[in-house]
């Protein structure tokens, strides 16, 4: 499926980056409709199931449905194809994410958009301290 993408290149290791977008717990400091999540296990992988609550209050299923670890993952929430999301080692210390949506939810990525504002500041507090 072809997919609409959005990158950030962040001063901050591969590995913080990929622990934030794997740790559910931290899906609400950074994703901006996720309130929270209900999942067994402490990081996502192929197959990862559980309940991710929106801001807007609906209670949805998701399955995690592709898992290069390190590099990218993606997931189907309420059965349909969600979005991507990555992380790519560029130059000097810094590390391009990304996250890639579905056509039919081209508006989504401003929202996007503010959850990589969002991960760069996370990040680059956990760098600095």
């Amino acid at each position: 499926m072809k997919k609409l993408w959005i990158h950030r290149d962040i001063e901050a290791p591969g590995e913080t980056l990929w622990d934030l977008l794997t740790d559910p717990e931290q899906w609400p400091s950074w994703g901006t409709t996720v309130r929270s999540v209900e999942m067994k296990g402490e990081r996502i992988e192929l197959g990862s199931t559980g309940t991710v609550s929106s801001v807007a209050g609906l209670d949805l299923n998701f399955i995690v449905t592709e898992f290069d670890p390190g590099v990218r993952w993606a997931w189907k929430v309420a059965g349909i194809p969600a979005t991507d999301h990555t992380v790519e080692r560029v130059e000097d210390g810094r590390c391009r994410v990304g996250f890639g949506v579905p056509w039919a939810a081209a508006p989504y990525l401003s929202l996007c958009q503010l959850a990589l504002r969002r991960l760069d500041r996370i990040a680059t507090q956990e760098r600095a301290m």
